[in-house]
């Protein structure tokens, strides 16, 4: 099984309250199959595409009514040391350091500009069993209203370096480790809804953009971007039934010419 470098998205879950609609919802547009829920930890069910572990959802906590959103943890060697790092960047503890019995340890942080995401130190849970396949994790991007802290706050967690895109018609920015691009982090600027707040949006790799977001709007999904053509893919941007944002991305059909970007330093 994979071990992930620290700093790179390794995991993703999220509590819905229709519990048995989000597993429709998502077996339906991925093509999910799900495992047992385990009871000792809350009914945690992990998500398959092919026979992989790729995500998981569970039921909220009695008494829980937060929204349903998708969380991205990123690995790390020391969780503990991570969220000392986190603080010192000016970012948010929420929960943990936290050992999840023999499978690893938790943190759930935000980020200066409030993105919430997660860390984890792998135990017996390495993460992803598959990336970059349909029905996988594909990419993610911190959508912020504070663009400058946002790069700063993730530059100084994790060992990343950085590159500009070259377009001053859009803020974008790329964090890489030495496999490669791991995180992008766009700008919102009036465009976006003053009631929408910065988030992380995480992509889900589809055979067929069009076809996904068919049977997302067929299930009681909402979109709100898309599908597009773009240099990395076709996709769009989406909600569920129950409010939890995500994408899909196709990324074998590819339109225009990547564009210039420039070492940050």
């Amino acid at each position: 099984m994979t071990t992930f470098a620290t700093g790179t998205p390794c995991w993703a879950d999220a509590m819905f309250t229709d519990f048995e609609g989000a597993r429709t919802f998502y077996g339906d547009v991925l093509g999910w199959t799900f495992g047992e829920s385990s009871t000792e930890f809350g009914n945690y069910t992990q998500a398959y595409a092919d026979g992989k572990a790729v995500a998981a959802v569970v039921p909220p906590m009695p008494g829980a009514e937060e929204r349903s959103a998708w969380c991205l943890y990123f690995a790390s060697d020391d969780a503990a040391a991570t969220a000392e790092a986190i603080r010192a960047a000016g970012g948010e503890v929420v929960m943990g350091p936290m050992r999840v019995s023999e499978f690893g340890t938790m943190v759930i942080a935000r980020d200066p500009s409030g993105v919430a995401f997660g860390v984890w130190e792998a135990g017996q849970h390495k993460g992803f069993e598959k990336v970059a396949e349909p029905g996988a994790y594909c990419w993610a991007e911190v959508y912020t209203r504070q663009p400058r802290q946002s790069d700063a706050f993730f530059a100084a967690v994790f060992p990343y370096r950085a590159q500009q895109v070259d377009d001053e018609q859009m803020d974008f920015r790329v964090f890489s480790l030495a496999d490669g691009p791991v995180l992008g982090r766009m700008a919102m600027g009036e465009d976006f809804p003053a009631e929408v707040p910065s988030h992380l949006q995480v992509y889900f790799a589809v055979d067929d953009c069009d076809a996904a977001v068919a049977r997302a709007t067929a299930g009681g999904g909402q979109v709100h971007f898309g599908p597009m053509d773009t240099p990395y893919g076709r996709f769009a941007s989406l909600t569920d039934p129950q409010g939890a944002g995500f994408a899909v991305i196709d990324v074998t059909r590819t339109a225009g010419e990547t564009p210039k970007m420039s070492d940050v330093t």
